[in-house]
């Protein structure tokens, strides 16, 4: 286990806390945000559901939102935290903003692009590079999907 400085996890949990607004709004529990100089300046949590849009991942909320603030449509001096491991349209958006850090909490052994069933980033074909952190509150994410899950089963 890896040892984060404290801005880390206060990142991550404020992710963490975008996973809960999707819980609360009964969408698949997945937070994201983008940080610039220290500073989160984008958030985003999965709004599939209420939007009718497959694309309304909680990555992809925050990329757009972050680009948006900035009028920019490279994210090169930002990180982005989200609590479940991208996915293949989600990590190619981070690799098309530049994103210079990746955290995520938890591995999706169903649908991850970052090691689980491909690992895009490390691949080494893309120009960018990008670094790829996992672990920080990795159990309360996995306790939130697995808690959300469980009530979609008894429905």
């Amino acid at each position: 286990m890896m040892i984060f400085p404290e801005e880390k996890y206060k990142f991550m949990y404020a992710a963490l806390q975008e996973a809960q607004k999707a819980f609360d709004d009964n969408e698949v529990p997945i937070g994201c945000v983008v940080v610039k100089e220290n500073k989160i300046i984008a958030k985003g949590y999965n709004q599939t559901e209420r939007l009718k849009d497959p694309t309304a991942h909680a990555e992809m909320i925050a990329i757009t939102s972050a680009c948006y603030s900035l009028s920019e449509m490279r994210l090169n001096e930002c990180d982005i935290y989200t609590t479940v491991e991208p996915c293949i349209m989600c990590t190619g958006a981070i690799l098309h903003a530049r994103i210079a850090n990746l955290y995520f909490a938890c591995f999706d052994p169903k649908f991850g692009a970052c090691g689980s069933l491909y690992n895009l980033i490390e691949e080494e074909k893309s120009n960018h590079k990008i670094k790829i952190f996992s672990g920080i509150y990795e159990k309360e994410s996995s306790i939130l999907l697995q808690e959300f899950f469980k009530k979609k089963r008894m429905k």
